[in-house]
């Protein structure tokens, strides 16, 4: 194999999809060097299934064992009246892990977690390959046809041969070399809260339980540490760009959301203004013709947020990562053809990615105390063991799934440092 000059590759955000790119391109001998805003690795988040492709990504990335270790044993998903009474399931087994809960259930944070481990291990074999910066963040991006100046909010200025935006559904890379995020975000008409409180002592162990209440759908999730779990919640409202940022204001709209909900609103409610990792942003999809601009791309949902209720972004983040990097692998003197060839591999994924199950928060949380009775008797209906055949033909009705690359067509080949 003729070797090159390895190339030198900026990574904005140290969330899964910046560190599954960072591994990969460490294994590849290329220099990589990951810029993250926050002060130190983030905790919490709520819990992601691998599933198909990105369960086999995981396998080839040697994932596994880590994830195995944290996973979190869902049995499935139930729904509950305001007294806490199941009328509907939809357990794990009966639909092959192929339902709303998946057989590979783990915590964003803990699998970002797995993630640094293995990137620490890959890391030490090969010094020099790997920066790992916390506390700072991109202020301007400058391209030039061979290479991308950057300047930090910190650091000194620098230049390389590409940049990547694993910055998120807000990614400042996205703003700085493709536009104001005005024009990529399309609101779809809610918010999402997640956040961990001290599991319920009459929790039914091992289910993921759910409430539909007039303009909201609330729920309770099993966590890795049996003492804790979380708390996820859906707001169908008008949007008010207000709320960015005041967390204040985003707890008094969820009080307001869950004031006489039943069932375990009022432990939510109470547990929030202690949670640590309190998360409240606007459901949006991000969509852009290409996650490609000359020598920066895009990358999970900086490049194509479909929401949390796709429950794919995760999976489409780790499905990019793995392609991208095999491609700057496979051609890291042709940056630019390669990250064209990026852009294609992981358009499929990115429309699958972006189907909500159900139809949008229109199905998905109802509008008014009628919708809420509605949804409860369709959902004990769907959910009966009659109709169980026709759910499953449901849930399979979607767009087939993309198939992976062979791993010799997207293999990491090591390049002279």
């Amino acid at each position: 194999m003729t070797t090159t000059s390895a190339p030198r590759v900026l990574i904005s955000g140290a969330g899964i999809a910046g560190l599954a790119l960072a591994l990969q391109l460490v294994r590849a001998g290329i220099r990589s060097t990951v810029v993250e805003r926050a002060e130190s690795p983030r905790p919490g988040g709520q819990a992601v299934d691998l599933r198909g492709a990105s369960r086999e990504v995981a396998e080839r990335m040697g994932l596994m064992p880590g994830i195995d270790a944290r996973r979190v044993h869902e049995l499935g998903l139930a729904y509950v009246d305001g007294r806490g009474r199941v009328f509907g399931r939809m357990s794990m087994e009966d639909f092959d892990g192929e339902g709303a809960v998946a057989e590979i259930e783990i915590a964003r944070g803990d699998l970002a977690a797995v993630l640094r481990e293995v990137l620490d291990e890959a890391a030490a074999t090969a010094p020099g390959l790997l920066e790992l910066r916390y506390g700072d963040r991109l202020t301007a991006v400058e391209q030039h046809a061979d290479r991308v100046e950057v300047r930090f909010e910190h650091a000194a200025p620098e230049a390389f041969d590409l940049v990547v935006g694993a910055d998120g559904v807000h990614s400042a890379t996205r703003r700085l070399a493709f536009g104001p995020e005005e024009r990529f975000a399309h609101p779809l008409g809610g918010y999402a809260a997640f956040f961990t409180l001290p599991t319920p002592t009459d929790l039914e162990s091992g289910w993921l339980t759910m409430r539909f209440v007039p303009g909201a759908t609330f729920g309770i999730r099993p966590d890795l540490d049996p003492s804790t779990s979380k708390a996820l919640l859906t707001l169908r409202t008008d949007r008010d760009p207000a709320l960015r940022g005041d967390r204040a204001a985003q707890e008094a709209l969820i009080r307001r959301a869950l004031d006489g909900a039943g069932w375990h609103a009022e432990t939510i409610l109470a547990a929030m203004p202690e949670a640590s990792d309190f998360y409240f942003d606007e459901l949006v999809r991000i969509d852009l013709d290409s996650p490609v601009k000359g020598r920066v791309a895009l990358l999970g949902d900086a490049a194509s947020c479909g929401s949390p209720m796709t429950g794919m972004g995760t999976a489409t983040a780790l499905i990019g990562a793995y392609l991208l990097a095999g491609r700057i692998a496979a051609d890291p003197a042709g940056l630019p053809a390669a990250l064209e060839r990026y852009a294609a591999d992981i358009a499929p994924f990115v429309e699958r990615g972006k189907q909500i199950p159900g139809g949008g928060i229109e199905r998905m949380v109802p509008a008014s105390r009628l919708g809420a009775l509605v949804s409860r008797a369709m959902t004990g209906v769907m959910l009966s063991k009659p109709f169980r055949p026709l759910v499953r033909r449901m849930f399979a009705a979607g767009s087939p799934e993309p198939a992976l690359p062979a791993p010799a067509e997207v293999r990491v080949q090591r390049v002279e440092a």
